[in-house]
């Protein structure tokens, strides 16, 4: 079973990610070969920037569906503007009819959309207010030492 936190030099994470982006207009260009290549290209350009890895991948015809692990190291903006730019050039060179499609070279969208995957929020309400409380008690006992 694989760990479920991470570790930096200076820093223990678990930071998932659920990333869609599509590309302009929605054209539906990622069918057959096309997106067989496009998948291809995510998992590589991911396994090629540090610790990155990617838990699940859906190339739909007109967006991309990535769930991903991506250490605090980067940020999610560089690594999707790192991803979208790569892909771009791959399938560009690999594709020629995609140029005709995307004259000036703009494959992407400019927006997407990402959500943290993570904790239940409700869990971590509960362990600060826990926290505080541990700390009162501690504090209880420290003055006791001293009186």
């Amino acid at each position: 079973m694989a760990q479920r936190f991470r570790r930096l030099s200076h820093s223990l994470y678990e930071c998932k990610y659920h990333v869609v982006f599509c590309p302009k207009y929605r054209y539906r260009i990622f069918k057959d070969a096309i997106g067989e290549y496009a998948k291809q290209q995510v998992y590589q350009l991911c396994k090629q920037e540090e610790q990155v890895e990617v838990l699940e991948l859906n190339v739909q015809p007109e967006h991309v569906h990535l769930v991903v692990i991506i250490p605090p190291k980067y940020a999610v903006s560089e690594f999707k503007g790192y991803l979208k730019g790569k892909m771009a050039l791959r399938l560009f060179q690999q594709y020629e009819s995609l140029g005709r499609r995307y004259w000036g070279r703009h494959l992407w969208a400019r927006g997407y959309c990402v959500s943290t995957i993570g904790l239940d929020e409700e869990k971590i309400r509960e362990y600060v207010q826990w926290q505080e409380k541990q700390e009162k008690q501690a504090e209880i006992v420290q003055g006791k030492l001293f009186d």
